[in-house]
């Protein structure tokens, strides 16, 4: 869609990024430095674009207030509506549909089966960042969910990974196993370096996760220089918690769904991160989700502790991230590291409540514990994807857009909100230009690939230019049949039923962000002309529409 080679200009533009804090640069006692940055890549998993302190949220994410107070929040950033294809244009810098992840392989319909683009891993054609990044004399380390190939030969180490610990599927139980009552989230594969391993008895993945990126960064002994990935997989569900986060949120709840929501848009205003006159979408009709008022106190109960487990999985996310920043800091890197943190998609709504084993405990009293399996709803994630519209698995704002925040090497102070738009494709050219790494263009390593579509975001973060795509830029995303395609501030999306009409909507995001009015039938020549965009869009990346959209 927009394909972005490095110019002189815009390697010198990297190097004057680098510089900034020069002096806090110059190596200290202990591991020396190399001219290069590290980059740190984190990535939350359905976390939802309300849900950190900085974007508005009551959970306590103080390690990540600090990243924003010394970096910047990136407050229109884009992702897809879910996972995988999410990781695929992460890792990529192109679109999903041609790194292979056209959707998800968990979700493939039977018409999309044998087309291009729609392997269910990152395929051959794709570039793949850390693969750029060690051939230009890297380290790099991975942490986490990978759901971007099933077998050791599609796994981490055989996309450019020096040291990986990975879960391979897309979601598993947060807890180890209990022996003898071992669920269907417990059947996951976990590999190290490609070798099928297992997990301890104590294992809290945030935590162990972390355990891990931290190990391989202390193993390091030479100058080179480091890509980290650490791809959380909280706070999807299972909802599960340590305990004693648990309990910091007993009670906070208790005011429903429509209450947090409100407060969380009010924060968001007297944060400048919306206009104070900003319409919020509505929320979904009640016979869709029945509202805080239409539940009884029962009810009402269940739903306030699956928050609170929710908020405690937020909270320990974000102190294993101050424990990834406190490494930094103890080996002298934190200075010469870009750090980026991101969520994979918008808020998760699903409301399964999975009682489908024997060994499943789903009672309150077991809720956030080993064996519990629970969503936490449509009216929560209507919460956390405040103030957008919808959730996870649509094309509306709330289901891409996420969270984001960025820190520059040497940076040490917070720069202004950066609202222009930003996609997950542009994370991998932004690194690129940090790192003085060629563009490859369609080749690399003697094998055609797709280029990237994706632009550096090094211009807007360093200050140095207010836009890096034209004001009329054309930009197009679809995911299980659901889709948009925009042109500067209008959006044209598709959504089945019942969620959407199942038909072609038109939003003027200038002025409604929240997707709050259909302004089509007011401009049949725009909507004609978005129409053709989605043409183009299809035959560039050859997507196949599911028969049966979801």
């Amino acid at each position: 869609m927009f394909r972005h080679r490095l110019s002189a200009a815009t390697v010198a533009g990297a190097l004057v990024a680098i510089s900034l804090g020069q002096a806090a640069l110059a190596a200290p006692a202990g591991k020396a430095r190399s001219a290069r940055p590290n980059v740190l890549v984190i990535v939350a998993d359905d976390l939802g674009y309300a849900d950190l302190s900085a974007f508005g949220g009551e959970i306590s994410t103080p390690n990540l207030d600090a990243l924003a107070g010394n970096g910047r929040l990136l407050t229109n950033f884009h992702t897809a509506p879910t996972c995988s294809p999410t990781r695929s244009m992460l890792l990529s810098g192109t679109d999903h549909h041609l790194a292979g992840i056209g959707t998800m392989i968990e979700a493939i319909q039977p018409n999309q089966i044998g087309h291009d683009g729609y392997e269910g891993y990152l395929n051959e054609r794709s570039l793949s960042l850390p693969e750029l990044l060690r051939d230009a004399g890297y380290h790099t380390y991975m942490a986490g969910k990978w759901h971007l190939g099933l077998t050791r030969e599609k796994g981490p180490q055989a996309r450019g990974f020096e040291q990986s610990f990975a879960l391979l599927q897309g979601a598993g139980s947060h807890f180890a196993p209990v022996k003898g009552k071992e669920n269907e989230y417990d059947l996951v594969t976990y590999r190290e370096n490609g070798k099928i391993t297992s997990i301890p008895a104590d294992f809290y993945s945030t935590n162990f996760y972390t355990d891990k990126l931290i190990g391989y960064l202390q193993q390091q002994k030479d100058r080179k220089p480091f890509f980290a990935y650490a791809a959380y997989t909280a706070p999807h569900w299972p909802l599960q918690a340590p305990p004693d986060y648990i309990d910091r949120y007993q009670g906070k709840y208790d005011a429903g769904y429509e209450a947090v929501r409100n407060a969380r848009i009010e924060r968001q205003k007297k944060l400048s991160l919306i206009a104070a006159d900003f319409k919020p979408s509505a929320g979904i009709a009640d016979d869709l989700a029945p509202r805080w008022e239409q539940l009884t106190p029962a009810q009402q109960k269940t739903e306030a502790r699956k928050m609170e487990i929710y908020a405690a999985m937020v909270e320990n996310l974000d102190a294993n991230i101050g424990r990834l920043v406190s490494e930094l800091k103890r080996s002298g890197q934190y200075d010469n590291t870009f750090i980026f943190f991101m969520s994979d998609n918008g808020a998760e709504a699903g409301t399964g409540q999975y009682q489908g084993s024997k060994f499943i405990d789903n009672s309150d009293a077991n809720l956030g514990k080993q064996l519990s399996n629970v969503q936490y709803g449509r009216r929560w994630a209507e919460a956390g994807a405040a103030p957008f519209r919808l959730w996870k698995a649509t094309a509306a704002e709330g289901g891409v857009t996420t969270p984001a925040i960025a820190k520059l090497p040497g940076q040490g102070v917070q720069r202004q909100a950066l609202r222009e738009f930003v996609s997950v494709q542009d994370v991998l050219p932004t690194v690129l230009e940090l790192a003085q790494i060629r563009n490859p263009g369609s080749s690399y390593r003697n094998r055609e690939v797709n280029p990237i579509t994706g632009v550096s975001a090094l211009p807007l973060l360093t200050d140095r230019a207010t836009r890096v795509r034209a004001e009329d830029f054309e930009f197009a995303e679809e995911l299980f049949g659901s889709r948009y395609v925009r042109r500067g501030n209008w959006k044209l999306v598709w959504i089945s039923k019942p969620l959407g009409t199942a038909e072609w909507a038109l939003y003027d995001l200038a002025t409604d962000r929240g997707e709050t009015t259909d302004v089509a039938a007011a401009n049949p020549q725009i909507v004609a002309e978005l129409k053709v965009g989605w043409d183009r869009y299809v035959a560039r990346n050859g997507v196949v529409l599911p028969a049966v959209p979801r």
